[in-house]
């Protein structure tokens, strides 16, 4: 009987699984790891946890920490798949309609793509916002 516990994945590993999940939703590159750009983009270090950390000009905005590899990964891929429907929303603007419908709703779907557990966490945090900012569409 071995005493190993299963090996912790790698930032080679981690950055692995990212451009596997980026080509399920139709991301050519996953941006990120290893080094600041310093320019606010994301990175990921690893070193007791694993390190989401955003800088900017040598400042450092922010810097979560967890132990969870499928947190990690809901990180990354929560600004990504935002990015992507801000993308997606600005292409296909409904005039009057707030942006967020769009938004919201393709984020929704992209991250369900990669897990149906991060589908439903969006989902309730789009709603928990919601409850304070509501759809605010312009009719005509």
């Amino acid at each position: 009987m071995s005493d190993t516990l299963p090996r912790r994945p790698d930032l080679s590993s981690i950055r692995a699984i990212a451009a596997k999940y980026g080509l399920q939703i139709g991301l050519a590159e996953t941006p990120l790891f290893g080094t600041s750009q310093g320019d606010g983009s994301p990175y990921v270090e690893i070193g007791d946890a694993y390190y989401f950390v955003v800088e900017e000009r040598g400042i450092e905005l922010e810097r979560r920490e967890t132990n969870d590899i499928d947190e990690l990964l809901y990180w990354i891929f929560d600004g990504v798949t935002f990015s992507m429907s801000s993308d997606f929303e600005l292409r296909n603007r409904r005039p009057g309609e707030d942006s967020r419908r769009q938004l919201f709703a393709n984020q929704e779907e992209l991250l369900g793509q990669l897990s149906g557990a991060w589908r439903e966490r969006k989902q309730e945090e789009h709603k928990r916002i919601l409850i304070h900012h509501p759809f605010n569409d312009v009719l005509g």
